[in-house]
């Protein structure tokens, strides 16, 4: 039965304020906790280098009935970058089914960082979907006649996950980073060389890195993490973006692995399927429950966003929205008294 009006507003008024809360709270770091930043083209580089992205910040959240709250830059774009990972792994699901991308890619966590060229020697095999090895793989999986029409076919995936049709790549972030592929262009002849990818090697990598060069807001991300959510149908357009057996395969390698090498301590301290890329967004999706986004660029030295980490241990810490919480403990959608607000942090990164 559809909330009432008046309830609906109130719930409204409660997760905006919920929301500025957070966001204020989170808008000054310690100094010394962003350990470096990330451009194309620049690569990483260190905090006394940075500008105008030290401020750069926000955060969106979007409900399985459709509705979206934003704080901060919301509207500012950056690259997908890693993120992107995810809803191709999906791609790759929708078109070859669990058991053909099983044999190529698997679902343990690496324990290593996003871009270790380390495999599954046993299986002959990346590790996960989620690191670069992984992911080129699944890149590949991708169905089309040839890249053009697999690129086409991505961004009409993730064009349907954000319900924003003008999602695109931004051209000069790709040739940036093809520019500086060489580690990820190693590991792909390595594991073409090992059987574990085949085909044209820099045709692959160039799709990889267009995929990871799609432009998204904070917005769009939240809409795109409350469409996984909700069991990949978006809650804006209401359109199924993924048949419903293979959602519980995305979560779950996003549970496990979303993190790289933080992945564990991410699963017992947050406890919601996320994944992060390096231009600072961080995507989580809390199954049957919302979406949410954050977008900060400074990053610790996992290359997870610092001020999104943040956010999103206050919402499972302090809102209660850890995957195994109780509805007793959720207090950003339900009408409860949050815990006690975290110590906040008095300097500036």
């Amino acid at each position: 039965m559809p909330e009432p009006p008046v309830e609906r507003a109130r719930a409204a008024d409660r997760i905006n304020q919920r929301l500025n809360e957070l966001y204020e709270r989170q808008l000054l770091l310690e100094e010394g906790s962003v350990a470096r930043y990330y451009a194309p083209g620049r690569e990483y580089y260190g905090p006394e280098l940075a500008g105008e992205e030290r401020d750069r910040f926000a955060i969106a959240l979007a409900a399985p009935e459709g509705d979206v709250y934003t704080a901060g830059d919301w509207d500012v774009g950056f690259a997908l970058q890693s993120i992107s990972k995810v809803f191709v792994y999906a791609l790759a699901l929708h078109d070859h089914g669990r058991d053909h991308v099983l044999e190529h890619v698997g679902v343990e966590p690496s324990g290593d960082a996003f871009n270790s060229i380390v495999f599954d020697e046993r299986n002959r095999r990346p590790f996960n979907p989620m690191v670069n090895a992984g992911a080129l793989v699944t890149t590949d999986l991708v169905h089309g006649k040839d890249p053009e029409e697999k690129l086409e076919r991505i961004l009409g995936a993730l064009r349907a996950y954000a319900g924003n049709p003008s999602i695109d790549v931004d051209w000069d972030v790709f040739e940036h980073e093809l520019e500086t592929a060489d580690r990820n262009r190693a590991t792909a002849y390595l594991m073409r060389s090992n059987g574990m990818l085949s085909g044209d090697v820099e045709a692959i990598l160039a799709l990889y890195l267009q995929q990871c060069s799609v432009t998204v807001t904070c917005r769009d991300l939240a809409v795109m993490a409350a469409t996984l959510a909700n069991g990949c149908v978006n809650p804006v357009t209401a359109d199924r973006v993924l048949p419903r057996e293979y959602v519980r395969d995305v979560l779950s390698v996003m549970h496990t692995c979303g993190m790289y090498d933080a992945a564990g301590q991410w699963a017992f301290d947050v406890g919601v399927p996320a994944k992060s890329g390096v231009s600072g967004g961080i995507l989580a999706a809390i199954p049957g429950k919302m979406g949410m986004a954050v977008f900060s660029p400074g990053l610790d030295h996992h290359g997870n966003s610092v001020r999104g980490v943040r956010v999103c241990e206050e919402v499972s810490g302090r809102l209660g929205l850890h995957v195994f919480a109780t509805e007793g403990e959720d207090a950003m959608l339900a009408d409860r008294t949050p815990a006690r607000p975290p110590r906040v942090q008095s300097a500036p990164a």
